[in-house]
């Protein structure tokens, strides 16, 4: 995709950033929405984090998988390159998703079906890290490790507000 449009390394990267940190943009303001509202009343489970640690953390997992998913991308072929791409923007687009469906909308049950399928492409981007890059594996983990959380999370809000 844009592999062949320059031959700097940084270039790239700075567009993985910049992709992860606008789809925090975009979740985080989807969130606000509802985070001081909605959120506050629902039944949550004991293990529920505390809402500061939310931001910290996502910003932190939005760089490591922007830095794995371009060393990834810079490893392979042109043609495993563009299907990397692909992946990495579907899940951006599947994680922005489930910020407006879950406090935008307000719809624990949809967003439940949306962090599912987030998963699945997830661990699909998990084996190609681990087959292409493994230092690019270790730093996609704790993003895969906190969607696991945030789905049964997730599962037991719906389940306690039915």
């Amino acid at each position: 995709m844009f592999r062949a449009m320059t031959k700097s390394r940084w270039l790239p990267l700075g567009l993985f950033l910049f992709l992860a940190l606008l789809t925090g943009l975009i979740g985080g303001l989807a969130t606000a929405t509802s985070v001081g509202t909605w959120y506050v009343a629902l039944h949550k489970p004991s293990w529920t984090p505390p809402n500061w640690l939310f931001g910290p953390a996502w910003t932190l997992l939005y760089v490591l998988m922007a830095v794995a998913t371009w060393r990834v991308w810079r490893a392979g072929s042109p043609v495993e390159s563009r299907h990397t791409f692909r992946l990495y923007s579907a899940q951006l687009g599947l994680n922005a998703l489930w910020s407006i469906l879950f406090f935008a909308l307000r719809q624990p049950g949809w967003a439940l079906v949306d962090v599912l399928a987030l998963w699945l492409v997830l661990m699909r981007l998990l084996v190609r890290y681990r087959y292409a890059d493994r230092l690019a594996l270790w730093l996609w983990a704790p993003y895969v490790a906190w969607v696991t959380y945030a789905a049964l999370l997730n599962a037991a809000v719906w389940e306690l507000n039915r």
